[in-house]
């Protein structure tokens, strides 16, 4: 009789698909308080300097983990801890967009900055729950399928509100588009009614203070918690150097047309990244964490040599090709490994804040090192730059091999205690 593949039976599990739609709804509202709403203003004759001001909106997704102690704390009356919080974020979001749809940028620029700044406050709040969620319902060896399937889901979802929105509004106008962007949000509504509560393994902590507290504690008692944390911020920092200037390259380093950014780069990359992080989560079925950790590592730091290449080679639309699509397959299967090894690193009792955490400090490379590869750039030039970014990779790498008991430990060990804990409560009842 024919077996399907382990990773065939966890593509088509009814989590999975969740997963994917949850995935979907949280990427939904970043490109309408960004791109989208950029281009908006500007539409409408808004001046420079005010459309500017709103990058600003966007401040609520980093500073998230500030308020997620509450999400961990206290639950609302309905639908459990997780899919209380879920559907609330939603229904809020709904109701912005739809106030956002009644407004109109020239009469009102400031309104809507301001209900731009509510829909990312509501969305990284649903991103907290989504992510404690997503975490808590997964077990061990679904982590690599279900973060392929949450990552496809939220770059679909980007590619929705940062580009299809553009398209509608050029027909429709940007209300009535806004108005289209608020019933896809129905989506998340749906699939929070279809899902079903994880099994809380762990009671919440009894004050607000400890709330706030025993995250970071918990954490920092951990067996090498300092080169955890290190390894977080490192494992993709090459990844991080190479991609902050590849659209400043393509275009001044090497001399390629914006048309040729947009489709090859932006869209092709796109397709590339999803389909590396859906294989990364097949692989790691069979693979286990930390092998994936460290041959998705060593795959995703030596695909920037392809830049290095191109940077001698010139303007050559087939190494252009080749380029992008290995490069961010490279750069997905890396994504599918480190959000699954996130996900193994969080307690059960303090999911939605030390997820919330470890996802802003992952973050901190990919914010900062923007200004030390522009001075890089321009002391040793593009080539040399390109082969500066494998060595930047190389740091999280021999971390990864030192705390390979550690982190292999890690999987097993939360297993473990989510059986246990399981065994106790049917005794107990």
């Amino acid at each position: 009789m024919f077996n399907k593949p382990e990773w065939l039976r966890l593509l088509f599990q009814k989590r999975m698909l969740l997963i994917l739609a949850l995935g979907f709804v949280s990427g939904l509202p970043l490109g309408l308080s960004g791109t989208a709403l950029q281009a908006w203003y500007a539409i409408d004759g808004v001046d420079v300097v005010t459309i500017g001001f709103l990058a600003l909106v966007g401040q609520p997704y980093v500073y998230k983990f500030i308020w997620a102690p509450l999400m961990d704390k206290w639950r609302l009356p309905y639908l459990g801890r997780r899919r209380g919080w879920m559907l609330t974020t939603q229904i809020g979001l709904i109701g912005v967009l739809c106030l956002m749809a009644m407004m109109d940028p020239k009469s009102d620029p400031y309104m809507l900055a301001f209900m731009a700044l509510c829909l990312a406050f509501l969305s990284a709040t649903q991103d907290i729950a989504i992510d404690a969620y997503r975490t808590e319902l997964l077990k061990p060896e679904e982590r690599g399928m279900g973060t392929s399937m949450a990552v496809s889901g939220y770059r679909i979802a980007m590619l929705v509100s940062g580009g299809l929105t553009l398209i509608i509004a050029d027909y429709a106008g940007f209300s009535v588009t806004y108005f289209i962007m608020a019933a896809l949000m129905g989506i998340g509504i749906l699939a929070t009614f279809w899902a079903k509560e994880p099994q809380n393994y762990r009671e919440s902590p009894p004050t607000f203070i400890a709330a706030c507290i025993e995250p970071f504690k918990e954490f920092l008692t951990r067996r090498h918690a300092i080169g955890l944390l290190a390894f977080i911020v490192l494992y993709k920092l090459g990844d991080a150097f190479a991609s902050t200037l590849t659209t400043t390259f393509l275009l001044k380093g090497v001399g390629f047309t914006l048309k040729d950014v947009g489709l090859i780069n932006k869209t092709g990359g796109l397709v590339s990244t999803l389909f590396g992080v859906f294989v990364g989560g097949v692989m790691m079925v069979k693979m286990g964490l930390f092998r994936s950790l460290l041959w998705f590592g060593i795959i995703q730091a030596l695909t920037n040599l392809l830049f290095f290449a191109l940077s001698l080679i010139g303007a050559n639309y087939l190494m252009l090709i080749i380029t992008v699509c290995l490069e961010n397959f490279g750069g997905g299967l890396g994504t599918a490994a480190f959000m699954a090894l996130v996900m193994s690193l969080c307690n059960p009792r303090f999911t939605a804040t030390q997820f919330a955490l470890i996802s802003a400090l992952a973050a901190v490379g990919r914010v900062f090192v923007g200004p030390l590869a522009g001075i890089l750039v321009d002391n040793v030039g593009w080539s040399e730059f390109f082969l500066w970014t494998v060595v930047f990779a190389m740091p999280g790498l021999i971390l990864l091999i030192w705390l390979k008991s550690t982190i292999q430990g890690y999987a097993t060990s939360q297993e473990e205690a989510v059986q246990s804990a399981i065994a106790e409560a049917k005794a107990s009842a």
